[in-house]
């Protein structure tokens, strides 16, 4: 697909999505593109995962796995576009509706913004309560400033592999490009853990969703340093800064990018040190503001959220309208 078709599409996406997301009635009735991949997944990690394997043997088996996986999706998302590009208008609306699915700007923004309305309304438990459904930690273990802050790192990182990434993969790739990125991020998530379990199995599409994450990662960190220069009490320079200073130092290799310039906008310190289960992670801080977070911090994120997001519309109009032009 031409970036002059698929641009397109991802402005509607965007602008489809910020307004309506996924509809509840939609996702009661038929699920949602990632639970359908993550039906696969788990079928794959039950079929070629076993344990009598040798370690070789059980990573051979998740390169499969995750081959299989992109050859279902792309092959999918492909006959889709094929099917509906011919139709105009109406094939690329529909094309765009089928895309939006596969981005997550206002869910995010609703799961971030109920840690800030559990803190407010139902203190440490409540926060708890709403943190536990975006977060991988411990959420018992997380005083006040920790929950606001794990709510922050989540709302930065998902940014960029909830939003930016697959924005990013739909205008250059269409419908196939972001179907093929949240299936190998989806995978990541599911089997990507050094666990007895998964180490071997899923070291091929932890690797993948690493390389895929590149460049929206970066992306994202931009975006953030920009918009933090349109908002009265964030930094620019100093989101600038911690990217430059301590986004490498992050045990991810794109994660540190978004987090460093959200903590550097806001003047906090995102990561650090967290436990996963019983498990402590060490970490290097991204930031070097304080570490003492609170419920406003959450909002003041929100606010730099969304205007990142206007960005990124932003950035694929005028991509969107200079390849037109470019194709004329």
């Amino acid at each position: 697909m031409a970036l002059s078709d698929s641009l397109p599409i991802l402005c509607l996406a965007l602008a489809a999505e910020a307004a309506v997301g996924y509809p509840d009635r939609l996702y009661t009735a038929i699920g949602h593109p990632v639970t359908w991949i993550g039906r696969l997944i788990k079928g794959l990690d039950q079929g070629l995962n076993r344990d009598a394997w040798s370690f070789r043997e059980r990573r051979m088996a998740g390169i499969v796995a995750l081959l299989v996986l992109l050859t279902a999706t792309g092959l999918t998302a492909w006959a889709l576009s094929a099917l509906l590009q011919p139709l105009g208008l109406i094939g690329i609306l529909l094309l765009a509706i089928l895309a939006s699915s596969l981005i997550a700007q206002r869910s995010l923004h609703e799961h971030v913004a109920a840690v800030s309305k559990g803190l407010r309304e139902d203190g440490i438990e409540g926060g708890r309560r709403a943190v536990s459904m975006i977060v991988g930690r411990n959420p018992q273990r997380l005083d006040e400033a920790g929950v606001s802050r794990a709510a922050i790192e989540s709302l930065a990182e998902n940014f960029s592999d909830g939003i930016v990434a697959p924005a990013f993969w739909l205008g250059f790739g269409g419908l196939p490009g972001a179907a093929l990125y949240k299936a190998a991020n989806t995978a990541d998530s599911m089997i990507g853990h050094r666990t007895p379990r998964h180490e071997a199995f899923g070291w091929a599409a932890a690797r993948f969703d690493d390389l895929v994450n590149l460049p929206a990662s970066r992306l994202s960190a931009l975006l953030i340093v920009a918009a933090a220069a349109l908002h009265r009490g964030a930094s620019p320079l100093n989101a600038w800064r911690a990217v430059r200073r301590d986004a490498s130092h992050h045990r991810s290799p794109n994660a540190g990018w978004p987090e460093a310039a959200m903590a550097g906008a806001l003047g906090l310190r995102l990561a650090g040190p967290r436990v996963y289960g019983d498990v402590r992670v060490e970490d290097h801080w991204m930031g070097n503001g304080r570490a003492e977070a609170t419920a406003d911090d959450i909002d003041r994120a929100l606010a730099l959220y969304r205007t990142a997001c206007a960005l990124l519309f932003g950035l694929a109009a005028g991509s969107a309208l200079l390849a037109w032009i470019i194709g004329r």
